[in-house]
């Protein structure tokens, strides 16, 4: 009853045009004669006309691909094809930037080197007087090896920061400063902290005139002495890896322990004992004590010239600064003490050191 009309016109076979993709089907609407002969009629049009390779046309990037498109004989053509030749604008500005970085390379290794060089003394110091003087010269065959005592530094100064106040100078150090000039090559620097008012001319000038100050590299010590409001004489020989030493008889030890003296154990307790004998007892005592010391520096120094066998020792740097600081204490002086402190001022050392109290 109802009928279909063909969506076609006509009683011929059904045609119908294919999309140009790259795979085709075969037309079932049109039945062939064989199965060799379908077959034949899967074919697939070239999406690009005429015969000839397809050409794209490449962006100009920096790195190129090879056109999959174009067949080329041999690999090494294709690879050439890839890198392409460079950009002499991209190869200077390649160079110029090696060459910045090993500029900067250079710089930094520079400014480690200085940083290692120059270490500040004490974080808290404003500086309003400076005086540097020139170290002496006059080294001793066996001088200590500094690395064997203060640590090796990767040729960073050894620098020994002294805060010390100026009301109670400590001339056991000051002693012991210029017998250091004497073995090593010292650079010698004073400063004075904001929070002293006050300096006498000569402790801003115990390590001399300003003179010309070398490069920092060639001394082998360097000797800071600050003029600081503190209670206590401090040292420190490593600023930011060590808490300070207390004490101007602990510190004497110290600096003395760089003149490399041999003792054997009887000498070096009796050394302990005078330098703990003096700040303890002869500074910090009654005048009873104060007498018993003396009768035992007499006793000790009418056997040897001085108070530790026959050189000079800690124990008689740290006792005649305590002598000279107290005024010759309160009780008589022994004739044999009075001796030794001649023979004491007459060296260098002792005798410069005493002129500060004047």
């Amino acid at each position: 009853m109802y009928q279909v009309k063909p969506y076609h016109e006509g009683g011929s076979s059904l045609c119908v045009e294919l999309p140009t993709c790259m795979y085709r089907l075969p037309n079932v609407h049109r039945p062939t004669s064989s199965p060799a002969q379908n077959a034949g009629h899967v074919q697939v049009k070239p999406y690009h006309e005429g015969g000839s390779s397809l050409c794209v046309e490449l962006p100009t990037c920096m790195y190129r691909l090879p056109n999959v498109h174009r067949p080329t004989s041999s690999p090494a053509q294709n690879a050439g094809h890839v890198q392409g030749g460079s950009d002499p604008s991209l190869q200077a500005l390649e160079s110029r930037q090696d060459n910045i970085l090993k500029r900067l390379y250079e710089l930094k290794a520079a400014v480690d080197g200085l940083s290692k060089m120059i270490q500040t003394p004490d974080a808290d110091l404003d500086v309003t007087n400076i005086i540097q003087a020139e170290g002496r010269t006059a080294l001793s065959a066996n001088a200590l090896d500094l690395n064997s005592v203060l640590g090796k530094d990767y040729g960073a100064l050894k620098d020994i920061v002294i805060n010390a106040n100026p009301a109670s100078p400590p001339l056991s150090l000051l002693v012991l400063h210029q017998l250091l000039c004497d073995q090593y090559k010292v650079l010698s620097t004073v400063h004075t902290h904001s929070a002293v008012k006050n300096v006498p001319e000569n402790l801003l000038r115990c390590f001399g005139e300003q003179t010309k100050n070398p490069s920092r590299h060639e001394y082998q010590l360097g000797f800071t002495l600050i003029w600081k409001n503190v209670p206590k004489t401090q040292m420190k020989f490593s600023v930011q890896r060590m808490c300070p030493i207390e004490g101007e008889g602990n510190i004497a030890r110290f600096l003395f322990s760089l003149f490399g003296q041999k003792h054997n154990a009887v000498n070096l307790t009796l050394i302990d004992s005078w330098v703990d004998i003096a700040i303890f007892q002869l500074k910090e005592g009654s005048s009873k004590e104060k007498a018993t010391v003396l009768g035992s520096m007499n006793s000790a120094l009418g056997k040897s010239p001085w108070l530790v066998g026959n050189e000079l020792t800690v124990a008689d740097v740290v006792l005649w600064s305590v002598l000279q600081q107290a005024g010759g204490c309160s009780v008589p002086v022994p004739a044999n003490v009075q001796k030794w402190m001649r023979a004491c001022e007459n060296l260098a050392p002792f005798s410069s050191a005493l002129k500060l109290l004047k």
